[in-house]
């Protein structure tokens, strides 16, 4: 499954679902908004616009917005992303009642007369466990993706949310240790990314979350793949020893050859000329297949070669002295 159409697959169960109190409503819309925002001026006044490249999450959160705060958002631009070829939807709200928006949502504040960002979450946004998991999924329906293995097996597990500032990266990264998921975060050009790379990490993060058809979906993936590796390791295992079969057939036979060649094959005892005829009658045969054909066990088969190969490497070192 591909990145984009399991992040999708996410994100759209989520909004599906949505979230039910007011107060994780609001650490949602908080979380989308510090993720996907910025602050926009004009002569109209301060307001905020969002970008998102899924029509479906951003109906959902516009919702939100209008919902809590009776905010009303125009689509200010819908074009393609010429990095990727992705969808690209710019929303915004400038309205007089964009800057109360954001203080409700905790991303701006007032000192004085100067308004400024908040690059923290307010204690108030996450007073209850289930805001803190609303928080959690509201970004990352802003910045999140999750890429699975590939259907020929390559490729690995991989989640991330993206933020632009760190110290919120961070606290994401407690929120998540909250709940025992033990993410990191590294820097990606101006970014800041936490990620997951375990399928078990990932698993308990769309559990957190209530993405729970998104995980039935993994889960059916791992199956998969654990099948996938089962199966190459059988095949591996069998070539191997298929592989070290034919070199010790190769071996059985230039001896035998060789003890032919010289007139030595006749002088053997009647147990080694059977299985010598037999070896060279079928070159591909397993010592199992050689065994039942003359009715002696496996090791006695084995045993037979050995000395073969033995009196034809004395047979050499005679012929070359």
């Amino acid at each position: 499954m591909s990145k984009i159409n399991f992040t999708g697959e996410i994100k759209r169960e989520l909004v599906r679902n949505g979230f039910e109190n007011a107060c994780c409503k609001t650490a949602a819309l908080s979380a989308f908004l510090r993720v996907t925002g910025s602050i926009v001026r004009s002569a109209d006044g301060v307001g905020f616009e969002f970008v998102t490249e899924s029509e479906g999450v951003a109906e959902y959160f516009i919702g939100l917005a209008e919902e809590l705060f009776g905010a009303e958002l125009q689509i200010v631009q819908a074009g393609t992303d010429r990095r990727n070829g992705r969808g690209r939807l710019v929303f915004r709200c400038l309205s007089e009642r964009s800057l109360y928006i954001l203080f409700e949502l905790g991303i701006a504040e007032r000192d004085g007369g100067t308004l400024s960002l908040r690059f923290d979450i307010g204690e108030y946004l996450l007073e209850n466990e289930c805001c803190k998991r609303a928080f959690i999924a509201g970004a990352f329906c802003g910045s999140g993706s999750c890429t699975l293995p590939k259907e020929d097996g390559s490729g690995g597990y991989h989640l991330e949310v993206v933020f632009s500032y760190p110290s919120l990266a961070e606290e994401y990264l407690a929120l998540l240790e909250g709940f025992d998921i033990l993410a990191k975060c590294v820097p990606r050009k101006n970014d800041h990314v936490v990620y997951l790379k375990s399928r078990e990490s990932i698993s308990d993060f769309l559990a957190l979350i209530g993405a729970e058809r998104s995980l039935s979906s993994l889960d059916a993936l791992s199956l998969q793949k654990d099948r996938r590796n089962r199966i190459n390791r059988i095949a591996n295992c069998m070539q191997k020893n298929y592989d070290k079969s034919v070199l010790a057939s190769v071996s059985q036979v230039q001896a035998i050859e060789q003890l032919e060649a010289a007139g030595e094959l006749d002088s053997l005892d009647a147990g080694l000329r059977a299985v010598a005829r037999a070896r060279l009658e079928d070159k591909e045969a397993t010592l199992t297949e050689l065994a039942q054909r003359l009715g002696v066990s496996k090791s006695c088969i084995n045993h037979r070669f050995r000395k073969l190969i033995k009196t034809a490497e004395e047979l050499s070192e005679v012929t070359h002295e």
